[in-house]
């Protein structure tokens, strides 16, 4: 069967800030004329007579026929996200498949059901809506495509359905497939692939090559990303990179990690530049997940700077905080030392309750090192790979369309530091931070002391330069 390329489900970035949603719903679901789903997002807008009223942010749901003539009811569900700006709301999953509409949705059998959406397909709830579905209609095939945790994966729930996940941004092309009969007694034949996002693989499984691969539509979408990028000024070059430097694998501190060269090399650095408090002793803490792409040798341009490190977060800082003092505020960020540490039900509760907010990176990088730890070191010492994902999951049959050797993974805190200066533990220096962390670390260093008692009114802006402007900043002064 073949689907329709504009089905889309919302996702709960979109649901950060107000605007964002609004602009979702005003600006962006209108385009794909219906087939935005977002079954339980909602976003509060005026009526007609200037009342507020919560409405989906896209559509409830969608029946529509794909271009071979089969029959679809496509949902978009979003897990359940607490993140949500106000006047956007996010309706439990649990909930959901109660509602009144979402009964009559499913009530009329189509030949497939389709549920799309940022929700992982193992460990959350899309077992709740395939078992709705169940409840009226106990063989019909139920193809499920979610996301969010960033990983590759794969899972039957029965025998007539199956989900799949595929990686994060475009490093993987997920590809299902179901083979429909009239009367699906038996169970559906489903398959599976993780292709690696290059022309190579796209033309060998499109079995054309060169010009005959090459689309109207494609074409016309390249046109349309150049006009983009230079609108953008994303070929803009700062310099170039020495080597590559990696978020994870690389050690951490090391001189090829992104971490360390970032929070060591590049920011200080940066924020020197026009700084009337450079030769002020300082000390400056940044979270990890600030950074999101490695950054590789050869050509660094306004492209790569906004991978890296794609968010605009403020420099802050408060003067005249003790060596000694800023020195143990990272560990107690990053929660280290008996003092700090949780039970199991804790660390437990803490997890579920920033994975509801929309944090996935204890996710990812758990895949990432097991990965690694099932059989990373010999794959690689064979040097007849090349490095990528290798995937297991519950799915049967191979899933990755390329074999690799595993990605090398280290563990990174979620907070890193500046190398401390070189001055006594008693000298006032100025301690740097992200904008967003600024109440917890106004705690924190209430906690450590007693000598002063910390406000926020003793936070101030360090420098204009944002923390995704640092990168580019750095290379134009130290890659050239």
């Amino acid at each position: 069967m073949q689907l329709p390329y504009d089905v889309m489900a919302i996702g709960n970035h979109e649901l950060y800030t107000y605007a964002n949603t609004l602009d979702m719903h005003t600006n962006f679901a209108p385009q794909l004329k219906g087939r935005y789903l977002s079954s339980n997002a909602n976003i509060t807008v005026p009526d007609k007579h200037g009342k507020p009223i919560s409405v989906p942010v896209g559509e409830r749901f969608a029946k529509f026929r794909t271009r071979k003539g089969r029959r679809i009811t496509a949902f978009g569900v979003l897990f359940d996200f607490t993140g949500n700006d106000k006047n956007t709301t996010t309706q439990r999953v649990s909930e959901m498949v109660k509602e009144k509409w979402f009964r009559y949705a499913i009530m009329e059998e189509p030949d497939v059901f389709l549920l799309v959406g940022h929700m992982p397909v193992s460990e959350d709830n899309w077992p709740l809506v395939v078992n709705a579905i169940r409840s009226v209609h106990p063989t019909t095939p139920i193809m499920t495509f979610g996301g969010h945790s960033h990983i590759r994966d794969c899972i039957q729930y029965d025998g007539h359905s199956m989900g799949i996940q595929s990686g994060r941004y475009m490093e993987t092309l997920g590809w299902m497939s179901a083979k429909l009969s009239i009367k699906q007694e038996k169970n559906t034949t489903f398959s599976r692939r993780y292709l690696d996002p290059n022309r190579v693989t796209y033309e060998y499984h499109a079995g054309r090559s060169g010009a005959k691969f090459d689309t109207y539509m494609g074409k016309k979408i390249t046109r349309g990303l150049k006009v983009l990028a230079q609108r953008f000024n994303l070929d803009f070059l700062f310099g170039t990179t020495p080597r590559d430097y990696t978020l994870s694998q690389a050690p951490y501190p090391s001189e090829n990690s992104l971490h360390s060269l970032y929070i060591e090399e590049a920011t200080p650095g940066a924020l020197s530049i026009n700084n009337t408090r450079a030769d002020i002793p300082r000390l400056l803490i940044s979270n990890s997940g600030l950074l999101r792409f490695d950054v590789y040798s050869g050509l660094f341009t306004k492209n790569d700077q906004l991978s890296a490190s794609p968010f605009a977060d403020r420099w802050l800082y408060i003067p005249d905080v003790k060596l000694s003092v800023a020195n143990q505020v990272l560990n107690s960020l990053n929660q280290v030392g008996e003092e700090h540490r949780r039970s199991l039900e804790e660390e437990e509760e803490h997890a579920k309750e920033l994975y509801a907010k929309g944090e996935i990176d204890a996710k990812f990088k758990s895949w990432l090192e097991e990965m690694d730890k099932r059989n990373g070191p010999e794959r690689r010492a064979a040097g007849n790979l090349t490095l990528g994902y290798v995937t297991e999951d519950s799915c049967p049959g191979a899933g990755d369309d390329t074999l690799h050797a595993p990605l090398p993974y280290h563990r990174v805190p979620d907070f890193i530091q500046s190398r401390a200066p070189d001055v006594s533990p008693d000298t006032p220096i100025d301690l740097i931070f992200v904008d967003f962390i600024e109440k917890q670390l106004v705690g924190i260093l209430n906690r450590l002391q007693t000598d002063r008692a910390y406000a926020s009114s003793d936070v101030q802006e360090y420098s204009k330069i944002l923390t995704n402007e640092v990168l580019g900043v750095y290379a134009q002064a130290a890659w050239n």
